[in-house]
């Protein structure tokens, strides 16, 4: 494998596209679409977060090298193709870019922005270092870490953060959900984790929708929800069915490329259809890098 497809891989691509549906999503939450609006600081936030999913990820592979080597010896550290201090380097080089991108949102490096950038970077170590191996920490702990990268695209109106950070709970529950199910990738799972699974999903849709029939716009997002749910669901239902290492992994790998639907949906619950078709035209994307990359 070259070095460069190597180190492309240790990021998971696939994954980044769904964390740029993120800011979007957070970005039509704030309401900044609804009046003359400039690209350069949502360009700065998509940077933002292209470098704290990537050096997040990046820095899981790093501390996982040693039973990488055991369980998953192909991936580029264990195999040797990337150096532990090499893949340790671009991790610290992709979230220093994310919060220096962040401090540019709004010129200066107190700013909202910018505290969300160093929350999400922190959380990220902090779940790759320690809360993946806490059974109810690490769920939480790698859901706040797209909850804030939701409300990190909301900072775009700093002033839209009070009033809707709560909204950052939404996603917690979804990705806790979507890490309960990834322990049972390489072993199996047991179905009362996934029934779990299959609660959590509910109560997501159920959250988003209720938000969209609050502000008038349900249909859209019902639609964007049914799509969402129509992708989520049958690999998992799949898995409860047989809860065997493949199918786990084909459920987790769903509910990941998955957060671009949920995230469209977002965007139409608070009246941006264009929004959404945006987002939506980055599922192919997600689809197709997920062929060429790992997802989990």
């Amino acid at each position: 494998m070259h070095k460069t497809v190597a180190l492309l891989r240790l990021m998971r691509p696939a994954n980044i596209i769904t964390a740029v549906s993120d800011i979007l999503a957070g970005i039509a939450i704030s309401g900044y679409f609804s009046g003359a609006y400039s690209l350069y600081p949502i360009l700065l936030l998509v940077i933002a977060t292209i470098g704290l999913y990537g050096g997040g990820v990046v820095f899981n592979d790093v501390f996982d090298a040693d039973l990488d080597s055991i369980e998953r010896p192909e991936r580029p550290i264990p195999s040797g193709i990337v150096a532990k201090n090499e893949a340790a380097i671009l991790g610290a080089v992709l979230l220093l870019a994310a919060i220096v991108a962040a401090a540019f949102v709004h010129a200066g490096f107190l700013t909202v922005s910018v505290l969300l950038a160093v929350a999400t970077a922190a959380a990220s170590l902090i779940y790759d270092r320690w809360g993946k191996h806490h059974a109810l920490f690490g769920p939480l702990n790698m859901g706040l870490c797209r909850g804030l990268n939701l409300i990190l695209g909301v900072s775009i109106v700093p002033a839209a953060v009070p009033q809707l950070w709560y909204l950052g709970f939404v996603p917690i529950i979804y990705i806790a959900a979507i890490t309960m199910i990834s322990r049972g990738e390489v072993h199996g799972g047991k179905r009362s984790t996934l029934y779990g699974a299959v609660l959590l999903y509910a109560i997501v849709a159920g959250a988003i929708l209720s938000i969209a029939i609050v502000h008038g716009k349900w249909l859209l997002a019902l639609l964007c929800i049914v799509l969402f749910l129509t992708m989520i669901l049958p690999p998992l239902f799949r898995a409860v069915r047989q809860p065997v290492g493949p199918r786990i992994g084909k459920a987790v790998k769903a509910g990941v490329i998955g957060l671009i639907l949920m995230n469209a949906s977002w965007a139409a619950a608070f009246g941006f259809p264009y929004i959404a078709l945006i987002i939506i035209l980055l599922l192919p994307l997600s689809l197709l890098l997920a062929k060429l990359f790992a997802v989990t």
